[in-house]
């Protein structure tokens, strides 16, 4: 079960939970209302308004997958805030690979995954989350953020979302012990998949070419594979690709 230690202000809550991983049991989620520097994948920077949003991480500790399927936690971090924001506020809610949440074409989470390994072992892994949840007007420079007060038109209760997400998360990730578990998990995954619906879409790659493609698959270590219009397959890592929306690179 997890237990939650409630921070003032930190920079980070994943470089927070980090100092002290070794010493705190697994299922410790730090969260605070007030994030003054998050983390997002690739350096990229969380902008959260005071005592609005949720930001937080939670450590899995010897979680039940191997390094090299490490995609698994993630897609169960994943899938756990999609299930527990439809719940919240309907449906619409969908992945962006690799564990962005979206809502229609806008983002309402953003993830960084941190993992220690012990060999071909996985020592920890620290899940950092960010749900814009209260927050109405956003001002940075992302392109398309929304919150679920934004979906919704009311506030919601920012200590019953995080424990449920919480809760969920470490639900799945036990269920990973099994081949048949992890079949079903990564399923669910694709089926959640932004824009996964066998329509053709926009992308570009990370020389700036851009293309047409369909989601073909993605692998257990998260390499997508996208079929392009002239039936060639081609893998692409995090950060090689990205989704075009009205012409915006996502």
């Amino acid at each position: 079960m997890p237990h939650y230690l409630k921070v003032s202000q930190t920079a980070s809550t994943n470089t927070y939970l980090s100092r002290l991983a070794a010493t705190l049991p697994g299922g410790t989620v730090i969260y605070t209302p007030c994030q003054t520097a998050g983390r997002g994948q690739k350096g990229n920077s969380w902008e959260s308004e005071e005592g609005k949003n949720l930001t937080f991480s939670h450590l899995l500790k010897r979680p039940p997958v191997k390094a090299r399927d490490q995609f698994y936690l993630s897609e169960a971090a994943a899938l756990a805030v999609v299930e527990v924001l439809s719940a919240e506020a309907g449906n619409g809610f969908s992945v962006k690979w690799p564990n962005d949440v979206y809502w229609r074409d806008k983002k309402v989470c953003g993830m960084l995954l941190e993992n220690s390994l012990d060999g071909s072992d996985i020592a920890h892994c620290i899940v950092g989350i960010g749900i814009n949840v209260n927050q109405q007007r956003f001002l940075s420079d992302a392109p398309n953020p929304v919150s679920l007060i934004n979906i919704t038109g009311h506030e919601h209760d920012l200590e019953a979302i995080l424990r449920k997400v919480c809760f969920r998360i470490e639900e799945l990730v036990a269920s990973l012990d099994g081949e048949n578990a992890r079949r079903d998990l990564h399923q669910r995954y694709m089926a959640a998949l932004y824009r996964n619906d066998g329509m053709i879409y926009p992308f570009e790659d990370a020389e700036g070419n851009r293309f047409m493609a369909i989601v073909a698959g993605i692998a257990p270590d998260g390499t997508l594979t996208l079929r392009h219009e002239d039936g060639t397959t081609r893998d692409y890592l995090f950060k090689q690709v990205k989704h075009i929306i009205e012409g915006i690179s996502l």
